[in-house]
């Protein structure tokens, strides 16, 4: 999200197509003095009291300050910020090994994070404005959509090798590893087209022309389907990923900018940024269940663990709305920092992380359990906020012994 070759539409930059404002560096020296003070009245030890014991680690990537934040989830407080490359766009944990992978657009390059040192311990040049990076499920291999050059980029994270490069259709914004690690869905902004390349062959077995605009991929459990959120035709793409083929275009609305997929895989929900809704997509069936209204400019979604609660982003009324799955009902909104985006959920579901892209910073909501400890009680005020570098665009939860 130095000089280029070509104007990329990158989220963490223009989200040009998703109405994404300009951060302001001097409004946010400004903001950041205040809210070192916020936090230290927040987060001070009556808070920690009484907080929940998760023990981890945030990973904040911060797009104009060329920085990594890392915060320890049990004081709720940065632990250190590490340099990493420039206007670093997403961060992404390993599954299996204790690394976190940083991607740096304007440097062309992946920063590997070692979990147990928070250390930046290695750097992987990759191709031209890298945005996305997905790890297959075993933790071995990596794969970079790299924008600027119309390719995908494969690692062995094992010994940090280049793998090899892969041509695309052009503009890849995202790539995707299917849950067997065996495929890879890549889609291609400019060229209205998905890839589906073979992870162990590294070639393009298929390419399928989709909606304009292809973006965020969301993939069924057993791997069957594949559905891409087509940000200009305010389209929703279903693909056989056995048979490689188009299954059908779901109309959503206006600016479909992400896709949250139920753990269960049963239904997809859809963040409609300029509609401020939210679709509901059978993923038998592939078809539009329901609308409902989710707030202004819903941005980005996550789903409690029995999946009784979606808990959306709202990027311009600065709130989190909370949602009873079964009756699609609000059933609170809480306040945040400017702008919220990415949103990490803590494997105990005691803290919700939100990147608070427009006031740099990261909101923490403390959730709650019933009395049967199954469902989540929806938070009602903010826990605290802790303060970060400029424009944090994506978060990775890792534990200290290596788990998601």
């Amino acid at each position: 999200m130095g000089g280029r070759a070509l104007s990329v539409p990158r989220r963490s930059e223009a989200k040009q197509i998703l109405g994404y404002a300009q951060d302001h560096a001097s409004g946010w020296r400004r903001g950041a003095a205040v809210l070192a003070l916020v936090w230290v009245l927040l987060a001070g030890s009556s808070c920690r009291k009484s907080a929940p014991a998760t023990e981890g680690y945030i990973y904040v990537s911060n797009g104009k300050s060329d920085t990594v934040t890392i915060i320890d989830t049990t004081s709720f407080a940065p632990l250190r910020t590490l340099n990493v490359g420039k206007h670093p766009t997403s961060v992404t944990a390993n599954p299996v090994n204790n690394e976190v992978y940083v991607v740096n657009s304007d440097s062309g390059s992946v920063s590997v994070i070692d979990g147990r040192s928070n250390q930046v311990t290695a750097t992987m040049a990759v191709q031209r404005n890298p945005y996305s990076l997905s790890v297959t499920p075993n933790g071995t291999r990596a794969f970079v959509a790299n924008t600027g050059s119309n390719s995908v980029t494969a690692l062995n994270l094992e010994n940090r090798q280049l793998l090899g490069n892969i041509a695309v259709p052009a503009q890849p914004a995202t790539a995707r590893v299917s849950p067997d690690g065996n495929l890879v869905v890549v889609s291609s902004l400019a060229a209205n087209a998905v890839s589906l390349i073979d992870a162990q062959k590294l070639e393009v077995e298929a390419t399928i022309p989709v909606c304009e605009g292809p973006d965020a991929i969301a993939i069924v459990p057993d791997g069957s389907k594949a559905f891409v959120a087509c940000t200009t035709s305010h389209q929703v793409a279903a693909i056989d990923l056995k048979n490689r083929r188009l299954l059908t275009l779901l109309r959503v609305g206006g600016t479909p900018a992400s896709l949250i997929m139920k753990p269960d895989g049963g239904e997809l929900f859809v963040c409609n940024l300029e509609a401020d809704t939210i679709s509901a997509i059978n993923t038998t069936s592939n078809e539009v269940s329901e609308s409902f209204l989710a707030g202004s400019s819903p941005m980005s979604g996550v789903f409690s663990g029995d999946s009784s609660l979606l808990y959306v982003s709202n990027l311009r009324s600065n709130s989190i709305a909370v949602f009873d799955v079964s009756t699609r009902k609000l059933l609170v909104s809480v306040a945040v920092g400017s702008r919220p985006d990415r949103m990490v959920l803590t494997p105990d579901e005691q803290l919700l992380f939100v990147a608070d892209t427009g006031s740099g910073d990261v909101s923490v909501l403390r959730l709650g359990l019933r009395r049967d400890k199954k469902i989540q009680r929806p938070p009602q005020r903010l826990f605290t906020m802790i303060p970060t570098g400029m424009q944090p665009n994506g978060m990775a939860f890792k534990m200290p012994s290596g788990g998601n």
